[in-house]
C-alpha cells in the first residue's frame, strides 16, 4: 500500500514538473508583436476599425477580398491581409510572403479600386 502511495506521489511530482518546464519553454519563446502594436497606435496608422460601414464600401472590400481569397497561388498570409475602405479608397495592411505576392494582391485591389485608390501598406515578412 506504502508502495502504491509513493509511486503515486513520485508521478503527480514528475507530472508538475513536466508541466511547469513546457510552461516555461513556450513562455520564452513566446512571439512579441510589440513593435508592430507601437506602429499600430500610429495617428496616421489606419487600422480595420476604420472601415467604413457605407455599403459602396463594404462591396469595395468584399469584392478585393474575394479576388485575393480566390487566387490559390497566394499565401495564407496574403488570403488574410487587412482591406480597408473608406469613401471609395482602399488601405492594404499586413504581411505577405514575398515582393512578388505583395505586388499581385496590390494589382487585384487597383484593378478593382482603381490605381490611385490603393493605399500599399503591405510588409513583406522577414523583409
Amino acid at each position: 500500500m506504502k508502495k502504491n502511495v509513493l509511486i503515486l506521489t513520485l508521478s503527480i511530482l514528475l507530472c508538475g514538473a513536466y508541466s511547469n518546464a513546457r510552461a516555461q519553454s513556450a513562455a520564452a519563446t513566446a512571439p512579441d508583436d510589440s513593435g508592430i502594436n507601437v506602429r499600430d497606435r500610429s495617428n496616421d496608422a489606419v487600422t480595420a476599425g476604420e472601415q467604413s460601414g457605407d455599403k459602396s464600401d463594404l462591396q469595395l472590400t468584399a469584392q478585393i477580398r474575394r479576388a485575393i481569397v480566390k487566387d490559390d497561388s497566394l499565401s495564407m498570409m496574403a488570403h488574410n491581409v487587412k482591406i480597408i475602405s473608406t469613401n471609395g479608397a482602399v488601405t492594404l495592411r499586413g504581411p505577405v510572403k514575398s515582393d512578388e505576392e505583395k505586388a499581385t494582391v496590390v494589382a487585384k485591389a487597383q484593378a478593382i479600386a482603381g490605381t490611385d485608390k490603393v493605399d500599399d501598406r503591405l510588409e513583406v515578412a522577414g523583409q
